[in-house]
């Protein structure tokens, strides 16, 4: 049974930092592409960051510069390091695991960052 469990979230004043993990079982993680998604009261969910299985990485816009996104293939878990949090930054955060080429694809349950403005 595939797990993504995600962890870290919190109430972080704005300009503080957390640290998000997702840490994974039932799956090869080193195969797999890793993504942090979030999802704001009243909005769609949108793509924070990836990490393909080479370590590639890619940014949303709204995050570069002050979120980093990191794996450790030993310890099967996903990291997002989130510094000059934001109030905007405000959402729950899920963890998304793809197997590229094959169709399999999941999602943790999410955990809750706020941002108090």
């Amino acid at each position: 049974q595939v797990q993504l469990v995600e962890s870290g979230g919190g109430l972080v004043q704005a300009g503080g930092s957390l640290r998000l993990s997702c840490a994974a079982s039932g799956i090869i993680f080193r195969f797999y592409d890793m993504a942090w998604y979030r999802q704001a009261p009243g909005k769609q969910r949108e793509v924070v960051a990836d990490i393909d299985r080479s370590d590639s990485v890619n940014y949303a816009d709204a995050v570069k510069g002050r979120f980093t996104i990191s794996r450790d293939n030993a310890k099967n878990t996903s990291y997002l390091q989130m510094n000059s949090l934001k109030p905007e930054d405000t959402a729950v955060y899920y963890c998304y695991a793809r197997l590229r080429g094959v169709g399999a694809d999941y999602w943790g349950k999410g955990t809750l960052l706020t941002v108090p403005s």
